[in-house]
């Protein structure tokens, strides 16, 4: 009998703590959607991933005079390993020669078939001017038989002398003829051959200006560094089997790692809000426990629509400013571009804030025991929070979520001239 009353107490006890068990996760529910209105300093604050790359770089590029021998692309048939640290004048690529080959073949056929010619023609020169100079020699001893003639003739009657004297003066005339016949042939001799000479020479100079190109083939490095891939203009990297091209023979570059760039895009929503100079604390997917700061310096003009985006985005770069031997050209950052700063404003979570048609915001602020809907004036926002500048103040309570039995609640509107105490008078901005 002594034992009953333990077992009722006992029962008693574990139906409390039962009862407590059953009922703590609600209450502690209900209170997570209760958060109070927050005053203090208000970032207005745009995230942005990014990827690393040096501000300055230097470019390891192929033959720079592939237009002039008409090559329009050439692939890359041989490629270091990303990362690799070299010295000057070590390896880095090696280009197809296939190309470059058949145009040297083609060359060198040719040059030799001019060769030929300006041998040819260099002969048939010679033997013209040398039959040309043995009819002038043969003239010459003519002129003088004819002249020996006339002077044997002395003693002849008047006309055969005559006849003597125009033999002697076709027989000079014939000679005059030659000699400038020879001086217009030798002319054409000389032209002749300065032409097929030009040809030649002209045809060596485009052997050679090949065979130079072809030796810049073989790619080595301009300087000491560690090698970096080129990105294409479609964000790809340039690795074996891809094609470089007269107007952007870049194979690979050498950054200078001293100084970094983090290039990220920001939305066309967003882009407004960024201006040079701007602070940004950059956070690296590699090494998370890394914190970092820099600021924007520069932003496109104008936006560009990324591969496998329909979005249009902004080019923006920001300069980290802190040196560390562990970035990597291609790291992954986590750009927070501090757009605003706000001092003194109050602010709730988005997650409190709802809406009524296109224009009317409102949240649930908690009254005594119970709630009331109030409309509120919002101005800047980040990716969290929204800054109220009408509506609330410092000491009220919202809901995070629309609590039970809210729908028939009538909306509180503001009232011009509502009291100071109720506005957001402080928004100083500092950037």
């Amino acid at each position: 009998m002594k034992n009953k009353p333990l077992f009722a107490i006992s029962g008693f006890i574990i139906a409390i703590v039962a009862a407590w068990f059953v009922l703590r996760p609600a209450a502690s529910k209900d209170a997570d959607l209760i958060v109070p209105v927050k005053k203090g300093e208000f970032e207005v604050v745009v995230t942005a991933s990014g990827e690393l790359e040096a501000k300055n770089s230097v470019r390891i590029t192929g033959p720079s005079s592939l237009q002039a021998v008409q090559i329009w692309q050439v692939k890359i048939s041989d490629l270091v390993a990303e990362g690799t640290t070299v010295k000057k004048g070590d390896y880095i690529a090696l280009l197809d020669r296939t190309e470059i080959g058949n145009k040297m073949k083609d060359r060198e056929t040719e040059l030799q078939k001019i060769e030929s010619q300006f041998v040819q023609t260099q002969l048939d020169t010679t033997l013209t001017l040398r039959a040309a100079r043995d009819e002038l020699t043969n003239l010459a001893f003519a002129v003088k038989e004819k002249e020996i003639v006339l002077e044997q003739s002395k003693f002849e009657p008047p006309a055969t002398i005559r006849q003597a004297e125009i033999d002697v003066e076709k027989a000079k005339r014939s000679l005059q003829q030659a000699k400038e016949n020879y001086r217009i042939k030798k002319n054409q001799a000389v032209a002749k051959m300065q032409e097929v000479g030009a040809n030649l020479s002209q045809n060596q100079t485009k052997l050679k200006q090949i065979q130079d190109i072809a030796k810049e083939f073989t790619i080595t490095a301009p300087e000491a560094g560690m090698v970096i891939y080129q990105r294409e203009w479609n964000g790809r990297k340039k690795t074996v089997g891809s094609n470089i091209e007269p107007w952007d023979p870049t194979v690979a570059t050498l950054p200078d790692l001293s100084v970094m760039i983090s290039k990220t895009y920001v939305n066309e929503v967003d882009i407004r809000k960024i201006k040079k100079d701007q602070i940004v604390r950059i956070g690296l997917d590699a090494f998370p426990e890394k914190k970092m700061t820099g600021k924007v310096v520069s932003v496109a003009n104008v936006g560009e629509q990324r591969p496998n985006s329909e979005a249009k985005v902004f080019e923006v770069s920001i300069q980290v400013n802190e040196s560390d031997t562990t970035l990597r050209p291609a790291m992954t950052t986590s750009n927070n571009i501090v757009a605003n700063q706000l001092k003194d404003v109050l602010y709730v979570p988005l997650e409190a804030l709802h809406a009524q048609g296109d224009s009317l915001t409102f949240v649930y602020k908690k009254e005594g025991a119970g709630l009331i809907k109030q409309q509120v004036k919002i101005g800047q926002t980040n990716d969290n929070e929204a800054v109220i500048m009408e509506g609330l103040q410092e000491s009220d309570q919202v809901y995070l979520s629309v609590p039970k039995n809210a729908e028939d609640k009538k909306l509180i509107v503001l009232q011009t001239g509502d009291k100071p105490s109720e506005k957001n008078t402080n928004l100083t901005s500092t950037q």
